[in-house]
């Protein structure tokens, strides 16, 4: 019996040595140390931090899934406690912080702490900036695995110059491919070469500089499917949109079946007015009410529709229930238009983001800490960039 613990215990202490082995602790040393063509994903974190303990073991499965895959990104953590001069020449102000390190710039990694979330941000970042679809197959295989695919068609252009400008710094945020004109699909006509096109909702839109202004602006609208389930996260992602939010708010576990015509309703809506509202509005559908409840300062019942303005922390309310898509159609004109008065809430939505992932008790101390000295929490939204140019 006492062999059979024995060999149980050091099976464990092998486990948890073999796959620390993938994850290295670094230093002051590492600006010295580091070769110019290494790629790394970095996470820093302070001992005293809750979040950045929750954090460890699934950044020991990054390190070790990076390692096995034979990806060229190294994994490291750095204690920012102890090198506060490492933690400051990469901008950390919260914890725990997640940075990708490649030739000279810094990525800042803003998605949900989950091994697959920061897994696909280490696999997109780290490789191309724009990736060559040299097939129709290919074409075909890599618009079956992304919902949205930004694609560039055509040869060297002022064009082709931005795109790739902007690749550079919404890497962070989407994927961005090229090819030439002969591997098109059947189904895609291009009038005008070279062309930028994003792939979504089953069909495609071409940019317009004269329509859409300019390029950034555009993917960062775009970036998104039209309809989607949205949590916190994905909210506040879409914080750069400049996109008002229709949003249909249903139970989380078991969905009534009013909950369920909620969003089939907002979805029709999304779908069957595309050409009218999408360049205006966001459409999708959020499970459980807590994030509202927090940000409108009362409870709500579900099902539940509410339009979000994001760029100023406002929302929109519809004057009576909606229970109908005509009346759902009314509300969202109402609000396009001016007739639906925004209603402007008294606590910033970064600070009821932060309520809802971290529960209310914590996230309050922590959204105080957050306005006085920024060390928890997520970047603020006025920082402009969503990379860091290395000194």
């Amino acid at each position: 019996m006492a062999n059979k613990k024995f060999i149980v215990v050091c099976t464990v202490l092998f486990s948890i040595a073999t796959v620390s082995a993938f994850v290295e602790e670094l230093d002051d040393t590492f600006k010295h140390t580091r070769k110019p063509d290494e790629i790394w994903l970095i996470g820093f974190y302070a001992p005293w931090c809750t979040y950045c303990k929750q954090l460890d073991p699934v950044w020991y499965e990054i390190g070790a899934e990076l390692k096995n895959i034979g990806s060229p990104v190294n994994v490291g953590k750095v204690d920012a406690d102890i090198h506060t001069s490492f933690a400051k020449e990469f901008r950390v102000t919260d914890y725990p912080a997640i940075k990708l390190l490649k030739d000279d710039l810094k990525y800042t990694y803003r998605g949900p702490r989950t091994k697959d979330g920061i897994l696909e941000f280490a696999d997109r970042v780290s490789g191309p900036l724009v990736r060559s679809l040299p097939s129709q197959q290919v074409f075909q295989n890599v618009m079956s695995r992304h919902d949205v695919l930004f694609v560039y068609f055509g040869g060297p252009s002022d064009l082709k110059e931005k795109y790739i400008s902007v690749a550079k710094e919404m890497i962070v945020h989407t994927y961005f491919f090229s090819a030439a004109r002969n591997i098109l699909p059947k189904t895609v006509t291009l009038e005008e070469y070279p062309a930028v096109a994003v792939f979504k909702d089953g069909t495609y839109f071409l940019y317009d500089e004269q329509q859409d202004g300019d390029l950034t602006s555009w993917i960062n609208r775009e970036r998104f499917l039209n309809y989607l389930p949205i949590d916190s996260y994905t909210l506040y992602a879409m914080g750069d949109t400049d996109k008002l939010v229709v949003l249909a708010v249903v139970e989380e576990k078991t969905p009534t079946k009013e909950s369920i015509r909620y969003k089939t309703m907002v979805k029709r809506v999304a779908s069957e007015y595309k050409d009218f509202y999408s360049k205006e509005f966001q459409f999708g559908h959020m499970e459980g009410n807590e994030y509202i409840n927090g940000l409108i300062m009362e409870e709500v019942s579900m099902p539940f529709i509410i339009v979000l303005n994001l760029s100023n922390d406002g929302y929109f309310l519809p004057p009576n229930k909606v229970e109908t898509k005509d009346q759902l159609l009314k509300f969202i004109d109402g609000v396009l238009k001016g007739r639906i008065k925004i209603i402007f809430t008294k606590a910033p939505l970064l600070g009821i983001f932060l309520v809802f992932v971290f529960g209310f008790v914590g996230s309050t101390f922590c959204y105080v800490l957050y306005k006085t000295c920024h060390m928890v929490g997520y970047d603020s939204r006025d920082e402009v960039h969503t990379y860091d140019h290395a000194p």
